[in-house]
């Protein structure tokens, strides 16, 4: 995959400044600006527009595969993904699904055979980190800020697929980057970067989406590779997506999973 995030970091840094932020608009901006919107909006359109929007929950059964500097380790586990717009979500992990985690707001929790426990914070701030910067956020959150700043940043290659990039820019100086075929328009990458809290060196948080198929009129990756600076550590092999479920009451308790796993 091209490098694309030092443009748009370069950008970010001769745009985002509070200064620059309360000057006069300049014209190229302004048109620089629409054009990433309008890239933007055809997105939205080709994942299904207003239904997409309003999607209420989606669940993704598949296989995922960990790798190591780069290299596949041997055999995948089985998950089931389920996703709540903004803040539920719950995995259950191999095909007995006696392993649950829950990121339900901003806690989280693990439930096995022995209980439930608090989520560690290193998997917890990694999800809250991937959640904050998804494609969903940007789209439902940021764009709606009229103070977020949206860039486009030419056409650039994903895998072999000519692609617009955009860039926004929070108030908070926060930036996601996504990457749309330039002929269906569907996301094909979106990456961000955060500070390490420990070593404070900057990483690169990277998905990219493949092999698409239209589910319930909702085009859909089937194959999502994450990347950290610039390495692949996970590849999710997608076998089936179902949307808009009607979820058990207590579908989001772990409590009330716990004491069912326990049985």
């Amino acid at each position: 995959m091209r490098k694309f995030l030092p443009a748009a970091l370069a950008l970010f840094i001769l745009v985002a400044t509070p200064a620059m932020r309360t000057q006069a608009p300049d014209p190229e901006a302004v048109k620089n600006a629409a054009q990433a919107h309008a890239a933007l909006d055809a997105m939205v359109q080709a994942l299904g527009g207003d239904l997409w929007l309003n999607i209420n929950n989606m669940e993704r059964h598949g296989h995922i595969a960990a790798f190591y500097q780069g290299n596949p380790n041997l055999g995948t586990d089985e998950t089931f993904e389920f996703h709540q717009w903004p803040d539920h979500d719950r995995i259950d992990v191999t095909k007995h699904r006696d392993v649950v985690e829950f990121f339900v707001g901003r806690q989280g929790w693990e439930v096995t055979y022995r209980g439930k426990k608090p989520q560690d914070k290193d998997i917890m701030d990694d999800y809250l980190r991937r959640r904050d910067h998804s494609i969903e956020t940007a789209v439902k959150v940021w764009m709606k800020d009229p103070n977020t700043i949206l860039l486009y940043e030419g056409e650039h290659m994903v895998e072999r697929h000519l692609a617009d990039q955009v860039t926004l820019i929070s108030p908070q100086n926060e930036s996601i980057t996504i990457l749309m075929d330039v002929q269906t328009h569907l996301p094909l990458a979106r990456t961000f970067q955060w500070r390490d809290p420990e070593y404070h060196d900057k990483n690169t948080d990277t998905e990219e989406y493949d092999d698409y198929h239209t589910i319930d009129g909702f085009p859909t990756p089937f194959t999502i590779t994450r990347m950290k600076n610039g390495d692949t550590f996970r590849q999710y092999y997608v076998d089936h997506v179902s949307f808009n479920q009607n979820l058990p009451a207590d579908f989001w308790d772990p409590d009330a999973v716990a004491k069912k796993i326990k049985k």
